[in-house]
């Protein structure tokens, strides 16, 4: 089979196109023909060898993946070839508490990813594709998506009339609009470019603020809640960003660390945590089961991911590098 694999930590030279043996399924296994992989900024950070974030070499990145079954192992009695599925990030967390255990099963990460032609995988961990998603769309789904709905509706316990602060338009924060506004909740957004503060309006979001004319969204948001400030912030910059979000959320607010777009380290005002009594929680994407309950209202409403933009599969360099441009509206996906 053809796969990509991380063969250094030299940066986007180390992702190298290889040729392995095709896996075969074992009992309880299914073998799956891979027809869609999307990105993650994780998977860049992986493949750009980050200290902190790159697993070992050589690896096959990426952790989203969807495609069909093409053969089943002993044992597997609910899937047959040409059944459409998709895997969630960690295959092992089925269901109930987080573990260490299940975060060093993360796909791309310590074990090898999706960027292949054939996987292996738990037949328990797999799930079925909404009849009205495409491949692509259903490969943008394990990460971002799950992680979105965590945020939100598990970790987040989102009310109607609430009000959210999405940062940015990545997969995670698109998705999080999405959700939120099929909860009926009011979305604040911020963005980099006038263009992009267009599409979230037209995707449903109440109001934007373009961070590059204006760097102080938080005093934006404040002033957009009549001072009282926002019910939860969908935080995914990190370092830079997380102490505005401190001074953009109300007194007993939610805050759902996700990601480190801007570093993985700063000086935090923690006494705003404390005096506000701001929940602060860091979200590592989801399980199973939480997915499950996700593509049931995915399916229910036949709700669409947004697609920033499709490579091929022999033009997986170009993908990562549209995602370290930043000018990416969406999830990025490379087709199989």
């Amino acid at each position: 089979m053809k796969a990509y694999q991380i063969t250094s930590t030299d940066g986007l030279s180390s992702l190298k196109a290889v040729a392995l043996p095709d896996p075969k399924p074992g009992a309880g296994e299914v073998l799956l023909r891979v027809r869609a992989v999307s990105l993650n900024y994780r998977d860049y950070m992986n493949v750009m060898g980050i200290k902190g974030v790159s697993g070992p070499v050589p690896r096959i990145p990426c952790s989203d993946g969807a495609g069909e079954v093409t053969a089943v192992g002993e044992g597997i009695a609910n899937f047959r070839p040409g059944d459409r599925v998709v895997c969630p990030f960690m295959p092992t967390w089925l269901e109930g508490e987080y573990s260490q255990a299940h975060a060093a099963q993360a796909l791309g990460g310590a074990v090898d990813g999706m960027l292949r032609e054939l996987a292996v995988i738990r037949a328990e961990s797999l799930l079925p594709v909404p009849a009205h998603l495409s491949f692509e769309e259903a490969a943008t789904l394990p990460c971002a998506a799950v992680t979105a709905w965590d945020a939100l509706h598990v970790r987040g316990g989102l009310k109607a009339g609430e009000t959210v602060l999405v940062l940015g338009t990545g997969g995670v924060s698109i998705f999080a609009l999405q959700f939120a506004k099929l909860a009926g909740a009011r979305v604040l957004a911020t963005t980099s470019s006038d263009d992009k503060a267009q599409r979230l309006l037209e995707l449903g979001a109440d109001a934007v603020h373009n961070y590059k004319t204006d760097p102080a969204w938080d005093d934006w948001a404040l002033a957009q809640t009549g001072k009282r400030g926002v019910d939860k912030v969908i935080e995914i910059g990190g370092a830079e960003t997380l102490n505005r979000s401190l001074k953009a959320t109300r007194f007993g607010g939610h805050i759902a660390l996700i990601g480190v777009l801007t570093g993985t380290s700063a000086e935090i005002q923690t006494v705003q945590i404390l005096r506000k009594g701001i929940r602060l929680d860091g979200i590592y994407v989801g399980s199973r089961e939480m997915f499950a309950q996700m593509l049931a209202e995915i399916e229910r409403v036949k709700l669409k991911p947004v697609i920033d933009s499709t490579f091929e599969f022999d033009d997986a360099h170009a993908a990562l590098q549209r995602m370290e441009s930043g000018r990416h509206f969406g999830k990025i996906v490379i087709r199989v």
